[in-house]
């Protein structure tokens, strides 16, 4: 029987690493092994855990949850070839800003790790002491939250400080003016009770739990297109060995990603398999619930807020190329490329 239940002290534990994890001078999350392959931080026994979770699950009938980036393969303002198209002309900062505020919006997921989520049990009919859903307060979340944020107390970086060192490896340390972060473009009926009858801190918990898988999915459409701009050999001329460390740099943290994602799926996976407790007594399918307001969200972030986004994103692009001596041609590159 494989082992279902964990201590925090080892949903933390590290591989023994050969080396460090250092970039440019800077110390960051994870380290190198042996034979100089990245290893993801935290790992050694958090893999074993979710391998062992999703076994658990399938064996009951269950399944990780049905979902992946494709999801969100819609048109994107700038997409690859547009930002190209910028960068030839000198106008970078798109780019620059792009890399920045992935970095901030990794460093505010440092929160997860910050909160307590409640004790799901008290709202599930089913045991979860073996379950993942189980152990989201005994390191799991712990985990991500550090991941993203890193250890700044100990002087370790964690994703956000990776896209920061990636960003000054390709345009220099400086190139551009700071940006902060824009506000989140909220859903309309953000706040809206989408499953009344189960009590509203399981409800909560599910939905953070699947905007958080939306957001990490569109994240790794982002950070693959990141990786492919900082590899075209036309770009970044004077600094090429750098840049190419750059696209490096962000496919340890798809690597680090994909723990994240396989998690969030055995998460809501569990949700799913589970019998709810209603709030006036009775119970409700796990499967229900989650549907129900998986089906909301996907509509939200596949068909009306990518368009809220392209809209915006076109507008702050128009801007920056009239300040370009030959607008009109960069414009009509840039149109082109859409």
């Amino acid at each position: 029987m494989p082992t279902l239940v964990y201590t925090q002290e080892e949903l933390l534990r590290d591989h023994a690493y050969a080396e460090p994890h250092v970039v440019d001078g800077r110390r960051m999350h994870g380290g190198m092994l042996a034979d100089g392959t990245y290893q993801p931080p935290r790992a050694l026994v958090r893999n074993e855990a979710l391998a062992a979770w999703t076994e658990t699950l399938r064996a009951r009938g269950g399944e990780l949850f049905d979902a992946d980036a494709s999801l969100l393969e819609g048109a994107r303002v700038p997409n690859t070839e547009q930002v190209r198209v910028l960068l030839r002309h000198g106008l970078g900062e798109t780019f620059w800003n792009s890399l920045t505020i992935t970095g901030k919006i990794e460093a505010k997921g440092r929160l997860l790790a910050e909160m307590t989520f409640p004790d799901l049990q008290q709202f599930i009919v089913d045991d979860i002491s073996e379950m993942a859903i189980g152990h989201l307060n005994k390191g799991l979340l712990l985990a991500h939250g550090i991941d993203e944020g890193g250890e700044p107390d100990k002087g370790i970086g964690g994703h956000d400080e990776m896209w920061f060192v990636a960003r000054d490896l390709a345009f220099g340390a400086g190139a551009y003016p700071d940006v902060e972060a824009p506000e989140n473009i909220a859903r309309p009926e953000a706040g809206t009770r989408f499953a009344p009858e189960v009590a509203e801190p399981l409800e909560g918990t599910i939905s953070f739990l699947m905007n958080l898988l939306i957001i990490e999915f569109r994240a790794e459409i982002g950070f693959a297109e990141s990786q492919a701009i900082l590899r075209s050999p036309d770009l970044f001329t004077d600094r090429r060995a750098q840049a190419e460390e750059a696209a490096e740099i962000i496919g340890r943290i798809r690597t680090d990603e994909e723990i994240h994602v396989s998690s969030l799926r055995l998460y809501l996976g569990e949700l799913r398999s589970v019998t709810l407790r209603t709030v006036d007594g009775g119970t409700i399918s796990g499967a229900e619930v989650a549907d129900r307001f998986w089906d909301g969200l996907v509509r939200w972030a596949t068909f009306d807020q990518p368009a809220l986004l392209a809209d915006q994103n076109r507008q702050l692009v128009r801007d920056r190329i009239l300040q370009h001596p030959d607008a009109t041609l960069v414009q009509a590159e840039f149109d082109a490329a859409a």
